[in-house]
């Protein structure tokens, strides 16, 4: 489908079409721009979900198999946490235990912490040439439409 707002009323157009590529396009765009700084969504979320000052609520270790779990919602088919955890493992951001749960070592939470100063300049890239009303109100839209066919978020 190659259907672009100056082809058709934007009312008219199928909502699931361009949820989807605006869904695929966010996404590489932004693994794009983390790579560019030395590290990938996946390496990102293992620190945050392991950290207490960020995803974690007690800042205890994880087994790959619980991270996955807590990650269910956002990883992607194609993220191996296993590989990315060990490049982390490899750079000092995170060790293991005897029993195969992953911590973040102080090394980690300092990268993190770097790490996540990128996150408001590529949001403010996303965001370029829309005003927060109409971004707030897309949200809406697609929280109500959501809504409709699933019963959340409302």
């Amino acid at each position: 489908m190659t259907t672009s707002l100056s082809d058709t009323q934007p009312a008219t157009q199928s909502i699931a079409y361009w949820t989807g590529l605006a869904h695929e396009a966010l996404i590489s765009f932004i693994r794009a721009r983390q790579v560019e700084h030395g590290f990938t969504q996946p390496q990102f979320w293992l620190l945050r979900n392991l950290s207490k000052h960020d995803i974690s609520p007690d800042g205890n270790g994880m087994t790959l198999p619980e991270l996955q779990g807590a990650m269910r919602s956002y990883i992607r088919p194609e993220d191996d946490l296993a590989t990315e955890a060990d490049v982390l493992l490899e750079r000092g951001w995170l060790s293991r235990d005897d029993t195969g749960r992953l911590w973040i070592t102080e090394a980690g939470e300092a990268a993190r912490k770097d790490l996540k100063r990128h996150s408001p300049v590529i949001g403010a890239r996303i965001h370029e040439g829309i005003d927060d009303a109409d971004y707030a109100t897309t949200v809406k839209v697609l929280q109500r439409m959501i809504h409709n066919t699933s019963g959340t978020p409302g």
